[in-house]
């Protein structure tokens, strides 16, 4: 009973800290609406999501590749083509490198500014290292994107 009791006790506690930061946050103009998260740490308040704390995370190193994307059309992926080589399903901020290992968390500044990517497929080994494909949902939304030289940041996890 008394386990049960402290356990009650710091869900109360852990509920009402977070409803003082997100009073604090609305006092201190949070940002509202879908757009980049800036600063060390951040409270934002979604028009239809919960509260979303996020901490910066520092950049490990820079890299300069070539940006292309894809889309799952068959002929652009394996006999799976909603499923990536991790063996995730598809989804925004995907990412395919042959470099990085799956899960590393990357930023394409120049394009995207904080938003991050992970990486979670591969490329046809031909594509080399330094190639980063972006996951986008249509064939048509792959080619509007075209090809981009930039650098990426690769984040520290």
């Amino acid at each position: 009973m008394k386990k049960i009791h402290n356990y009650t006790i710091s869900i109360i506690g852990l509920a009402i800290f977070i409803a003082s930061i997100a009073i604090i946050g609305l006092e201190n103009n949070t940002i509202y609406g879908k757009e980049p998260i800036t600063g060390k740490e951040s409270f934002v308040l979604m028009e239809d999501d919960p509260i979303i704390i996020t901490k910066e995370k520092e950049v490990k190193k820079t890299i300069k590749v070539v940006i292309t994307a894809y889309s799952s059309c068959p002929f652009e992926t394996d006999d799976t083509p909603f499923i990536t080589a991790n063996g995730s399903e598809v989804q925004e901020g995907i990412v395919a490198n042959n470099l990085l290992p799956f899960g590393t968390e990357i930023r394409i500044p120049e394009l995207y500014g904080n938003k991050v990517f992970v990486v979670q497929d591969r490329m046809h080994s031909r594509k080399g290292y330094y190639h980063v494909d972006i996951w986008f949902p249509s064939k048509e939304q792959a080619i509007q994107f075209g090809a981009v030289k930039t650098y990426i940041e690769v984040l520290k996890s």
